[in-house]
């Protein structure tokens, strides 16, 4: 396991309510190459927050790859409504390059 991954899932084991650590534990899963265990962690954190944008991507391209189609296109397109409306023009731009392939 790596040092990130383990740090965070410290953190996690003794907050797991912490949407910030989930957050962050999601991340060096992902880093690590063990996509379909932050899945977990990113749904938590998109259902804490209605206007957190990363964890709607991150999750979506998870989904995306792994070939949830259906699903991963709402989470995108959800992104992509909070990249414009959070003025966030680098995401919104990748989202919609994302959003014509599917």
């Amino acid at each position: 396991m790596s040092a990130r991954v383990e740090q965070f899932q410290s953190l996690f084991t003794a907050s797991p309510d912490n949407e910030l650590f989930r957050f962050s534990l999601a991340q060096a899963l992902i880093d690590a190459g063990r996509d379909s265990e932050a899945i977990p962690h990113l749904e938590f954190c998109t259902g804490k927050k209605d206007d957190w944008m990363m964890p709607r991507i991150m999750l979506g391209k998870i989904l995306l790859a792994s070939g949830e189609t259906a699903r991963a296109r709402l989470l995108l397109e959800s992104a992509l409504k909070l990249a414009i409306d959070q003025d966030h023009e680098d995401p919104a731009a990748e989202l919609q390059d994302l959003l014509v392939g599917i």
